[in-house]
C-alpha cells in the first residue's frame, strides 16, 4: 500500500526532510542562545551602569585589556586635559543618526598616566578632512564621572583603521595607539563621559545604550522550532494524499474495465 515511497522521488524528499529537521532545531538554538546572550548582556549594562563608580585607575591599567565584565562599568578620574593632544574620531553618529565626529582628549593624571575621554559628538565641517569645530574643554583640575569602554579594534568594531588620515583625526579609539603618539602610558579601554556636562551641551554627550529591548531572538527561536515540527507533519500529509490520489486513479481503472463490453 505505501511501497510508492521506496520510489527514488520519495526517497530522495524524505531525506530532504530528514536534513531539514536537525538543521531546522539547531537554527532554533542559536537564535535562542542569541537571546540568552542579549539577555544576560543587558543585565550586566544594567547592573555597571547603576554601580557606584569607582576610579578609573581600580579597573584598569596600561596596557590592560578590559574584560566584559567591566564593560559600561561606572568610573571616574581625576587630572588636567590636555588638549594640545585632543584627536576627533571620524564617522561617528549622534543620538539622531548625524554623521560627524567623537572627541577624544587625553585626561593627565596627577601621576602622568592618561585616561583617554570621549567627551562627546561634534558635527563635521564643510571640508570633512579639516578639524571640526570642537568646544574648549575644561581647563585646571577637572573630576570627570563616565562608563569604561573597551579599546577598539577593527577585528572587534569591524571598522578599517586607515593610515594617511588628515592630522589629529583617528578611525578608533585605542590606548595603545594614543599612547605611542603621546609618549605617556594610557589606561587600557577609555571613559565615555557621562559627567560633568558641558557648558551649552556641546560636545553631545554619547547616549545610554540601550538596554531594554532584547530584540526577536527568542520569537525567531519559537518559529525554527515550528518549522521543524511542521516537516514530519507536512511528509504524513503528503503520503496520505500520495496514497488516496493512488487508490482513486486504481479504482477508476477498476471500473473502466468491468464496463468494457466483451468482444466477439
Amino acid at each position: 500500500m505505501y511501497r510508492f515511497v521506496l520510489t527514488r522521488q520519495w526517497v530522495c524528499l524524505t531525506l530532504i526532510a530528514l536534513v531539514l529537521i536537525p538543521v531546522m532545531i539547531k537554527l532554533g538554538f542559536w537564535q535562542f542562545h542569541r537571546h540568552e546572550h542579549r539577555v544576560a548582556q543587558n543585565q550586566l549594562i544594567d547592573a555597571n551602569l547603576r554601580a557606584k563608580p569607582v576610579p578609573m585607575t581600580e579597573v584598569t591599567s596600561a596596557g590592560h585589556q578590559v574584560p566584559r565584565a567591566d564593560f559600561w562599568r561606572a568610573v571616574t578620574a581625576t587630572g588636567t586635559y590636555d588638549t594640545a593632544h585632543e584627536v576627533v574620531v571620524r564617522m561617528r553618529t549622534d543620538n539622531d543618526d548625524k554623521v560627524g565626529f567623537h572627541v577624544l582628549t587625553p585626561l593627565v593624571l596627577g601621576d602622568g598616566r592618561v585616561v583617554l575621554v570621549n567627551r562627546g559628538w561634534v558635527p563635521g565641517g564643510d571640508d570633512p578632512r579639516a578639524y571640526p569645530p570642537v568646544p574648549a574643554a575644561p581647563s585646571g583640575e577637572v573630576t570627570v564621572t563616565g562608563r569604561l569602554k573597551a579599546d577598539e579594534t577593527s577585528a572587534g568594531s569591524g571598522i578599517k583603521d586607515r593610515k594617511g588620515l588628515p592630522d589629529r583625526q583617528v578611525m578608533l579609539i585605542n590606548s595603545a595607539q594614543q599612547a605611542e603618539s603621546l609618549g605617556r602610558p594610557v589606561l587600557g579601554g577609555y571613559l565615555e563621559l557621562t559627567g560633568p556636562a558641558p557648558a551649552g551641551g556641546s560636545p553631545q554627550m554619547v547616549a545610554e545604550p540601550d538596554h531594554d529591548s532584547i530584540g526577536a531572538h527568542m520569537a525567531y527561536a519559537v518559529q525554527w522550532w515550528l518549522f521543524a515540527s511542521a516537516v514530519p507533519v507536512g511528509w504524513v500529509v503528503l503520503v496520505r494524499r500520495e496514497k488516496r490520489e493512488r487508490e482513486e486513479q486504481a479504482a477508476g481503472s477498476g471500473s473502466g474495465a468491468e464496463r468494457e463490453p466483451a468482444t466477439a
